[in-house]
């Protein structure tokens, strides 16, 4: 009986195989088109930290603020918050320890616009967190393509300490994460 019973869950196993069930396979960021945002996000955070111009200690803990739009600072979209996940995502990946805006109280958070950091209260914020780095960045459309600026900036000094710029092609998943009916 107990023979029958190994067989009957060896089959079951297998069959759950083959099914996909044991082989789903995570994405990695080389595998579809669409990663390609990923990737250039990635790249661009990589770069971002390959301009540095005076060291950070990965233990201290960095801000990312949402990317807003060049023409208005107080404003953000799908995109700009994506962006600036995406830049908080491989921080993470490379050690830095980076800050969950969104848990906050006292940052400005405008419904459906992202964590825009208001310069009066960056020096607060920081100093209660004990962080002297946060990464802000705008983005700006244009016929083919969003600029995008990102820029790590030491909040103790209010200096910039490293900046990146890249473009990406305005394409239909972009356009979606742009269209005012996605805010």
């Amino acid at each position: 009986m107990k023979k029958i019973i190994l067989v009957l869950i060896a089959i079951a196993m297998v069959g759950c195989n083959t099914l996909g069930y044991n082989s789903v396979k995570e994405p990695t960021y080389e595998d579809a088109a669409v990663s390609k945002f990923v990737q250039a996000n990635y790249a661009a955070t990589d770069a971002l930290l390959g301009s540095l111009r005076k060291p950070i200690a990965s233990h201290l803990p960095i801000m990312v603020a949402t990317l807003v739009n060049i023409d208005e600072l107080t404003q953000s979209s799908r995109l700009g918050r994506l962006i600036s996940e995406q830049i908080g995502a491989r921080l993470t990946q490379l050690g830095y320890n980076v800050i969950e805006l969104k848990l906050r109280g006292d940052i400005f958070i405008k419904r459906s616009e992202g964590e825009l950091l208001l310069s009066r209260e960056i020096k607060d914020i920081m100093q209660y967190h004990k962080s002297n780095t946060v990464v802000v960045g705008t983005y700006s459309v244009a016929k083919d393509f969003v600029y995008i600026n990102i820029k790590m900036v030491d909040g103790q000094e209010n200096v910039s300490i490293a900046a990146n710029d890249y473009v990406l092609p305005l394409d239909g998943n972009v356009r979606a994460l742009l269209s005012a009916r996605n805010k």
